[in-house]
C-alpha cells in the first residue's frame, strides 16, 4: 500500500494570524518533509473559497517539484468539470516535465460547486461536462494530434497538443464519492479510482468498489490494473490519546462549519468516538492504531493500493502536521510493508 497526504492548502484558521505567504511555505515545506520521510505522494485539492488557497493547484504542485526528488505529486481532485481538459494536460504534462515524471491527475466533478458559476457553466450540466471532459482529457492523453467534437467547447480538428509529459501515459485518476454510476464509468475506463470516504464506516463502500472492480474486468482490463486508493480524514499522534487531543477540536470547528453551509448539524464528541472507533472513518491515533485501521480499511475494501491522509482542515498546527508526517515515515509506512 502506498502512503501519502492530501492538502486543501487551508487558510482557514484565521486566529493563527498566518498570512497567505506563511500559509504556503509551511504547506511547501511539509511536501518537502513528506518527501524526506519517505512517503510516496502528496496531493493538493481545488476549492475557490477564501478559506483556501489550493485554486491553482498546479502551480503548488510545480513550487513542490522544484524542491523534491522521489515523492508523487498530484491533484485532489482536479475539478474537470468546470476545467478545460486542454489547459489540465498541459498544466500537469509541465508539472510532469518539471518534476522528471512524477505528476499524476486526480479528476473529479468537485463535491464544492463554486467553480461552476465562476467559470461560466451551468451546475445542471454537472455530470454530463464531467463524462464529456474525462474523454476529451484521456484523448489528450494517448493522442498527440486530436480530432474531437462535443457539446461544451469547441472542436479539434487534427490538432497537436503540446508539451508531452515525461510519462508515456500520465496517470489519471477518477476521483469518486458515492454515485454508483461513478464506480462504474471508471471501471469500464480501466481508470484507478480514489474513493473519498469522510463519514460513517469505511466498510459501507465495499458493494461500490467491487462494483467497479467487476464492471472492469468486464470491460477487459487485468485485476492489477484496477488500481483502489482511499482518501479518508486520519492524523497520527505520538499514541492514541495525544493524537485525539491534537485533532478533535480543530476536526469539531471545521465539520461545524462546513455542516452549517451544507445543513448538516452540529459535530458531537459522541459522534467523532464512532469515527474513531475501530470501523469508524477517522484514521486518528499512535502509530499502531493507525497501522492496524489502515490494513482493517484495506481488508474491508479488498485491498487498497494507495491511501492519503487529509489532515489540514482540523486546525493542526505546522508543527503537529510535521510530527504526523514523521511519524508516518518512520513508523506507519514501515509497518504496513513488513505486513504486505
Amino acid at each position: 500500500m502506498e502512503i501519502g497526504i492530501d492538502s486543501f492548502a487551508s487558510a482557514m484558521y484565521s486566529s493563527r494570524e498566518l498570512s497567505s505567504v506563511d500559509t504556503m511555505e509551511q504547506l511547501l515545506d511539509r511536501i518537502v518533509a513528506a518527501d524526506v520521510a519517505g512517503l510516496d505522494v502528496f496531493g493538493i485539492g481545488e476549492h475557490h473559497k477564501k478559506e483556501f488557497l489550493d485554486s491553482a493547484p498546479a502551480v503548488i504542485l510545480a513550487a513542490a517539484a522544484a524542491r523534491t526528488k522521489k515523492i508523487r505529486l498530484m491533484s485532489a481532485v482536479t475539478v474537470l468539470s468546470a476545467s478545460d481538459p486542454v489547459r489540465v494536460f498541459q498544466q500537469f504534462a509541465t508539472l510532469d516535465i518539471i518534476s522528471k515524471g512524477r505528476a499524476e491527475i486526480v479528476a473529479g466533478r468537485g463535491s464544492s460547486t463554486e467553480a461552476f458559476p465562476l467559470f461560466g457553466y451551468n451546475l445542471q450540466d454537472y455530470d454530463a461536462l464531467f463524462i464529456e471532459k474525462l474523454k476529451l482529457l484521456l484523448q489528450i492523453r494517448d493522442e498527440e494530434f486530436v480530432t474531437w467534437s462535443g457539446k461544451f467547447r469547441s472542436e479539434l480538428k487534427d490538432q497537436p497538443v503540446y508539451p508531452r509529459p515525461l510519462q508515456e501515459k500520465l496517470p489519471v485518476w477518477v476521483g469518486v464519492g458515492g454515485t454508483p454510476q461513478s464506480f462504474v464509468r471508471a471501471g469500464m475506463l480501466g481508470l484507478p479510482l480514489m474513493v473519498a470516504v469522510i463519514g460513517g464506516e469505511t466498510e459501507r463502500f465495499r458493494p461500490l468498489v467491487d462494483l467497479y472492480r467487476k464492471s472492469g474486468e468486464e470491460a477487459g482490463f487485468k485485476p492489477e490494473e484496477l488500481r483502489v486508493g482511499l482518501h479518508s480524514p486520519g492524523y497520527v499522534g505520538v499514541d492514541d490519546q495525544r493524537a485525539i487531543d491534537d485533532y478533535y477540536p480543530g476536526y469539531k470547528e471545521s465539520w461545524t462549519k462546513i455542516g452549517r453551509e451544507r445543513g448538516w448539524p452540529p459535530v458531537t464528541r459522541s459522534q467523532f468516538d464512532e469515527l474513531v472507533s475501530e470501523k469508524g472513518v477517522l484514521v486518528v491515533g499512535g502509530p499502531e492504531t493507525v497501522k492496524a485501521k489502515l490494513l482493517r480499511h484495506s481488508q474491508a475494501l479488498g485491498g487498497v493500493d494507495r491511501f492519503m491522509f487529509q489532515m489540514d482542515i482540523a486546525g493542526l498546527t505546522h508543527q503537529q502536521s510535521m510530527r504526523a508526517i514523521e511519524l508516518i515515515g518512520s513508523n506507519v509506512i514501515p509497518q504496513i510493508r513488513k505486513n504486505g
